[in-house]
C-alpha cells in the first residue's frame, strides 16, 4: 500500500530582529520542519517603519520587523529561496513584502519562476477580525488583485492569495459563517480579477492558484464536515460561476493553524491535548486533508512561545505523520451517515449566507456597511454567553477548575514564555537609520514617485514596488506613498448597531449595580475603551463595549489603532469615569506607561485605568504598581464580573 506524502510541516515564527528570526528558522528546519511560516511584527503588517510613533513598543513583538531589502536578506541569510517553501502571513503590505522577497531571491540568483510558497494577501478579513488594514477597501482590493495577477504570470508556483477564514472563527464565526465569508472573499477577488479583462483560460489559472487558510477548532467532527462542505462548494463555484473545466484547478487547497482562541491561560498544560485533537480535524479525512499545517504552542495564552514550545508542536505533527498509519489508508470518513448529514447542513447554510451577501452588494459593501462585522460580533457574544453560563464547557476554566500546581509554571510563569530583548526595538531603529543613510536617496525618491504614479494610474503596482525594493525604499515609505494617493481608513467596529445581549435575568445584578452607581455619581458612568498602538485584535474590546453598554454604561469606543495621546485626550474631553485599554500584542508595559503619562499631562490623572490582554503575572504586578487599577487576562472570562469590577473602580475613584 502506497503511503501518502505528509503535509508541509511549519511553525509560525519570527520575533525581535531579522537576525534572531533567521537563527530560529535555521533551528526549526534542522529539527525537521519542511517549510517556513513567517510572522511579521505589527508595524511591518500595517505599513510603518520602526521609528514611527505608532510603532513604539510594537517592534519585533508579534513577529519579525522587515523595513527594507537589507532586513529581508538578513532574514533569509543562508536559506536557499529557490528550494524553500515560504508562507508569509501578510495582507495590507503583501505586495511590498512579496516585492522584497522577489528582490531578495534575485540577489541570491534565484529567478521568480523558481519561488514557491504563499502570501496570505487577504485584506477583506482584516476589516472584519484582525485589523491590520492600511487603506480603504477599494484600493486595498486593487493591490490584492495586482499581486495575484503578477504572481500568476511571473511567479507561477507561488500561491498569491491564501483566503483566510482562520481569523473569522477567532472573531466568533460559526462554521457556516466561516465558509460563507471566506467564499465571498474569494468571489470578490476573482470578480475583481475578471473585471481587469483577463480571458477564461487565465482566469482558470488564477482560480487554480487560490488557496485558503482555515481554522480548526476543538469540535473536530464538525471541523471535518466543515472542510468537506468547503471542498464541495469551492468545486461548485469554480465550475458554475467561473467555468473552470479542469477538476485539478478546482481542487480545494488549504493550509491550517488550529484554534489559538481555544487555548486557555488556566491549566495551560491542557492545551497540548487540545492542539492534537484539533489537528485531527484537518488530517482524518484524506479527501480534504490540509496541505500545510502549523500548530500553536501550549503557552500562547501566556505569551510568546520559546523555541522548545514550538518544537513540542512540531513533534506532535511528526508523530502523527510518521509514527501512525493515518497516511496509509483512503478517506476514513467516506460513507459515514453522520458526516454526510452534518456536511450537508453546513454546506446549505453557508451557501444561503453567500447568496445573502452577494444579493446585498457583495463583500466590500458588507465590510463598509458593517453588516458582516456586526454578525461576527453577535456570534462571538453568543459564544461567550455559552461559556459564561457553563453551557459550553471549557475544561479548567468553567468546569473542573480544581488543579494541582503546574510544574510548567513553577516560577509563576515568568520562565514559561520567550521574553523579547528590550534592546531589539532600538537596534531595529538604528539599523533603519543606517540603511537610509547608506542608500542612494535620489534613486529611492524616484522609485517612490513611480509607486505614486502607478497608484494613480491603472498600472499593476508590483513592477514599481519591486523597483522600489531594489532602490532601498522602506516599508513605511512605500505605504506612505500609497496613503498619499488613497488616504487612510477606519473600519466599522460592529458594536454600534448591536441589540442588547442579556445573560440571565433581564434585570441582572450588574444592571442594578450600574444603576446604583449612576445615582451615586449623578449620571451614567462613562467607559472609554481604547486600543493603543497597532494591535488590531479587537474581539475582547468589542465584547466589553457591547456588554457594558447593555449593562447601563455610556460607552465610547472608536475602534483600533490610537496613540496613547489620542486616548488620553478623548478620555479628558469625554469626561470618562474609567479608561479600559485592550492590548494583546505584548506591548502593554510601554503603551500603558505612555497612556498614564499622557493622562497626567492633560490633567486626567484622576481617571482610573484598567488593562486587559495577554499579560504575565510579573507584568501585571508592574502595571498595578504603576497606578493601573485592575488587570484582566484570558482567565477572566466572566464579562459581567469584569464590568462589576469597573463599577467598583469608578466608585472608589469618586469616594
Amino acid at each position: 500500500m502506497q503511503r501518502d506524502r505528509p503535509w508541509i510541516l511549519r511553525t509560525y515564527s519570527g520575533h525581535s530582529t531579522p537576525s534572531a528570526s533567521n537563527a530560529l528558522y535555521r533551528a526549526n528546519l534542522a529539527r525537521g520542519q519542511t517549510g517556513l511560516s513567517v510572522a511579521f511584527d505589527l508595524p511591518t503588517q500595517t505599513g510603518y517603519d520602526a521609528d514611527h510613533p505608532l510603532a513604539r513598543g510594537e517592534v519585533g513583538r508579534t513577529g519579525v520587523p522587515v523595513g527594507h531589502l537589507g532586513d529581508m536578506e538578513v532574514l533569509f541569510d543562508g536559506l536557499d529561496l529557490a528550494t524553500m517553501n515560504t508562507s508569509m502571513t501578510i495582507n495590507a503590505t503583501a505586495p511590498w513584502l512579496m516585492a522584497l522577497y522577489v528582490a531578495c531571491a534575485e540577489r541570491q540568483g534565484a529567478p521568480p519562476t523558481t519561488l514557491r510558497g504563499t502570501t496570505q494577501n487577504d485584506i477583506i478579513k482584516e476589516y472584519l477580525s484582525r485589523g491590520t488594514y492600511m487603506l480603504p477597501p477599494g484600493p486595498s482590493l486593487r493591490l490584492t488583485a495586482d499581486l495575484v495577477l503578477y504572481a500568476v504570470e511571473h511567479v507561477p508556483d507561488f500561491n498569491p492569495i491564501n483566503v483566510c477564514s482562520y481569523h473569522l472563527q477567532e472573531a466568533g464565526a460559526t462554521p457556516e459563517q466561516e465558509l460563507a465569508y471566506a467564499l465571498c472573499t474569494a468571489i470578490t477577488v476573482l470578480d475583481t480579477v475578471r473585471e481587469r479583462g483577463i480571458g477564461p483560460a487565465r482566469l482558470s489559472s488564477v482560480f487554480g492558484r487560490l488557496s485558503f487558510f482555515v481554522n480548526a477548532g476543538i469540535r473536530f467532527v464538525e471541523e471535518v464536515c466543515k472542510l468537506r462542505a468547503f471542498a464541495e462548494l469551492w468545486d461548485r463555484l469554480g465550475l458554475e460561476r467561473y467555468g473552470v473545466a479542469d477538476p485539478k484547478l478546482r481542487r480545494f487547497r488549504y493550509g491550517v493553524q488550529v484554534n489559538s482562541l481555544g487555548l486557555t491561560e488556566a491549566q495551560p498544560e491542557n492545551n497540548i491535548s487540545r492542539i492534537v485533537l484539533q489537528m485531527l480535524g484537518v488530517t482524518l479525512s484524506r479527501n480534504v486533508r490540509a496541505r500545510a499545517i502549523q500548530l500553536p504552542a501550549w503557552n500562547e495564552a501566556l505569551g510568546l512561545p520559546r523555541p522548545f514550545d514550538q518544537q513540542l508542536s512540531l513533534r506532535a505533527q511528526q508523530i502523527l505523520a510518521h509514527e501512525t498509519d493515518l497516511l496509509e489508508y483512503p478517506d476514513l470518513l467516506d460513507g459515514s451517515p453522520v458526516v454526510a448529514e452534518r456536511t450537508r447542513q453546513i454546506r446549505e447554510a453557508a451557501w444561503a449566507e453567500v447568496e445573502r451577501v452577494l444579493a446585498s452588494g457583495g463583500m466590500v459593501a458588507a465590510v463598509e456597511s458593517g453588516d458582516v462585522k456586526e454578525r461576527l460580533v453577535a456570534s462571538n457574544a453568543a459564544r461567550l454567553a455559552r461559556i459564561e453560563s457553563g453551557e459550553q464547557i471549557v475544561v479548567g476554566v468553567n468546569h473542573f477548575t480544581e488543579s494541582e500546581p503546574s510544574p510548567l509554571l513553577a516560577d509563576g510563569g515568568a520562565g514559561a514564555i520567550l521574553r523579547i530583548d528590550p534592546r531589539a526595538e532600538e537596534e531595529q531603529r538604528e539599523s533603519l537609520v543606517a540603511w537610509r543613510r547608506q542608500r542612494d536617496a535620489d534613486a529611492a525618491a524616484r522609485a517612490l514617485d513611480a509607486v505614486r504614479e502607478a497608484a494613480r494610474s491603472a498600472a499593476n503596482l508590483m513592477p514599481a514596488s519591486i523597483a522600489a525594493a531594489r532602490a532601498g525604499v522602506t516599508t513605511g515609505e512605500w505605504a506612505a506613498a500609497l496613503r498619499d494617493v488613497f488616504g487612510e481608513y477606519r473600519a466599522p467596529t460592529g458594536v454600534g448597531a448591536q441589540a442588547p445581549t442579556p445573560v440571565g435575568d433581564e434585570v441582572s445584578p450588574l444592571r442594578r449595580e450600574v444603576a446604583t452607581l449612576a445615582r451615586e455619581i449623578g449620571r451614567r458612568p462613562k467607559l472609554l475603551v481604547g486600543k493603543p498602538g497597532l494591535d488590531g485584535h479587537s474581539n475582547g474590546a468589542e465584547q466589553i463595549a457591547l456588554r457594558a453598554r447593555d449593562a447601563g454604561f455610556e460607552v465610547v469606543y472608536e475602534g483600533i489603532r490610537s496613540t496613547p495621546e489620542e486616548i488620553a485626550a478623548a478620555a479628558v474631553q469625554e469626561g470618562a469615569h474609567v479608561v479600559g485599554l485592550s492590548i494583546l500584542s505584548g506591548a502593554h508595559l510601554e503603551l500603558v506607561a505612555e497612556t498614564l503619562g499622557a493622562l497626567r499631562q492633560r490633567g486626567g490623572e484622576s481617571i482610573p485605568v484598567v488593562v486587559g490582554g495577554i499579560i504575565p503575572d510579573a507584568d501585571a504586578a508592574v502595571l498595578l504598581s504603576s497606578g493601573v487599577a485592575r488587570v484582566y487576562t484570558p482567565k477572566h472570562y466572566q464579562v459581567d464580573s469584569i464590568l462589576s469590577g469597573l463599577v467598583e473602580v469608578v466608585r472608589q475613584a469618586h469616594a
